[in-house]
């Protein structure tokens, strides 16, 4: 079984959720608005992927951030700041059987599941 995570509304999510569904792949999903963010999924994606695939920088919620949280981001500090807001959480991320997929790319997807 493979685990997605994500936001419902996210469009990204919902383009993986739908290739996911066309390629009869099962999935469970866990909506990070309902459910939270586990610090140690954040921990050992950012240990597979590095801080900057993981950590959304580009989103509204990243850049409301103050002058201080934006800097000096490491691994630790991103844990806890994706903790208090998951928003900014690359989108969707993939847990299974191979490893972690961390966005939607049809290509990657395809080889991965």
């Amino acid at each position: 079984m493979i685990h997605l995570y994500g936001i419902p509304n996210c469009d990204t999510v919902k383009k993986a959720r739908k290739w996911l569904d066309t390629k009869g792949i099962e999935y469970a999903f866990h909506d990070y608005k309902k459910e939270g963010a586990d610090m140690a999924k954040l921990a050992a994606w950012i240990d597979a992927h590095g801080v900057d695939v993981v950590l959304n920088r580009r989103g509204t919620t990243f850049r409301k951030l103050s002058d201080a949280e934006k800097a000096d981001i490491d691994a630790a500090k991103a844990v806890i700041l994706l903790e208090q807001h998951p928003s900014m959480i690359k989108r969707p991320v993939v847990e299974h059987s191979g490893g972690i997929l961390v966005g939607f790319k049809e290509g990657e997807w395809e080889s991965a599941l």
